[in-house]
């Protein structure tokens, strides 16, 4: 059946059977991770026959050129990694087949269709968890720790950064395709960014969003793509932006300042720099370090700085084994909701609207 089959994490457990639509290079990012826990990966399915031929010769499982006939073999959960204007199609789908199902960040291309999957899952007789892996970094989980013990005080403002110097995916591709992608770097990188200030908030209502977005770079020849991901299609479809800076002013006094780019004449930050009464901190995203900034008067007036050294845990592992037991138990996830993704979804539709108005919106 599949060459991914571990052994079970708790005796008498019978594997879940799990399969993937959507078999480009986030699909096999996921499958690879299912060898860590006690799965069987079904099978797979796309509508590229030569995706379907790569990932049936890899992981040694059927494929299928649609969802339905992979619905038919008895799925317990499947993962969703297509382009995001197929998020709706697919995950509505597995609904009616009742299949959990995770679906990759973010919920859909635009508010209405995640409007319509928030709606579909709330009826469903099953579960959806969204694909924030961000969450589940060790010093993000050190962090909240520390934030439930009220170490922080009360946090108020967070400075949230996902910026690459030279990023841009290959022009022609889905991810420069405002119709499938529904916009570029922020709701392609720059989603990971809200959610992660949005859950160390607590999901604050949202009263004003202010944001510029710019198209400065995608579209020109005689740019230097270094470190371009995926292939160029020597097309110049290139119709979203590559970079946006907003402001969101939340409910209790709560703000978050966010800075996003595929490509900035600048060095590349995936900070998010927290700021509570009592103390702060700064996560690296990319270096997965953690620093808690604090004062205290004992002895003598001082400021001290402490680097936390967490174990090491790939973020998308310890994400997916939060799915896989929650379809083997058969209890829907608290972490990474559809209504919290739908959240996030609402501030990405402001962004947009905002820099198209250039006036601040009200949600």
């Amino acid at each position: 059946m599949s060459a991914i089959n571990s052994p079970p994490t708790d005796a008498g457990d019978d594997p879940v059977r799990i399969g993937i639509i959507g078999l480009g290079n986030i699909g096999h990012y996921h499958a690879d991770r299912l060898r860590d826990f006690n799965v069987n990966l079904i099978g797979g399915a796309d509508i590229s026959a030569e995706a379907r031929t790569q990932f049936a010769a890899k992981y040694e499982t059927q494929v299928f050129d649609t969802a339905d006939k992979l619905f038919a073999a008895d799925l317990d959960g499947v993962i969703i990694t297509t382009p995001n204007r197929f998020h709706e199609e697919y995950a509505i789908a597995a609904f009616e087949a009742d299949v959990a199902v995770f679906l990759e960040k973010p919920l859909a291309h635009t508010l209405e269709s995640a409007e319509r999957i928030a709606e579909a899952a709330e009826d469903a007789d099953t579960f959806c968890m969204v694909g924030f892996h961000t969450r589940f970094y060790p010093s993000v989980r050190a962090i909240k720790g520390y934030q439930d013990a009220g170490r922080f005080g009360e946090i108020r403002h967070i400075e949230a950064n996902f910026i690459r110097r030279r990023g841009i995916p290959g022009r022609g591709t889905w991810f420069t395709t405002h119709e499938v992608a529904g916009g570029g770097a922020l709701i392609d990188i720059g989603v990971h960014a809200i959610d992660l200030a949005l859950y160390i908030h607590g999901f604050p209502a949202i009263l004003e969003v202010s944001a510029t977005t710019r198209s400065q770079f995608g579209a020109r020849e005689d740019y230097t793509y270094l470190n371009m991901w995926g292939e160029d299609t020597g097309t110049s479809q290139f119709d979203v932006e590559d970079s946006v800076s907003a402001f969101l002013r939340c409910a209790d006094g709560k703000t978050i300042a966010l800075e996003v780019a595929w490509a900035a004449n600048r060095p590349a930050n995936q900070a998010y720099f927290i700021r509570g009464t009592e103390a702060g901190a700064q996560f690296d995203r990319d270096t997965e370090s953690l620093t808690i900034y604090e004062s205290s008067p004992v002895g003598a007036d001082h400021l001290s700085d402490a680097t936390l050294q967490t174990r090491p845990e790939d973020a998308f592992t310890a994400e997916q084994r939060v799915f896989v037991d929650g379809v083997r138990t058969g209890t829907a996830p608290n972490q990474n909701t559809v209504e919290q993704a739908l959240t996030v979804q609402r501030v990405i539709d402001a962004i947009y609207r905002s820099a198209a108005d250039e006036q601040a919106v009200s949600l």
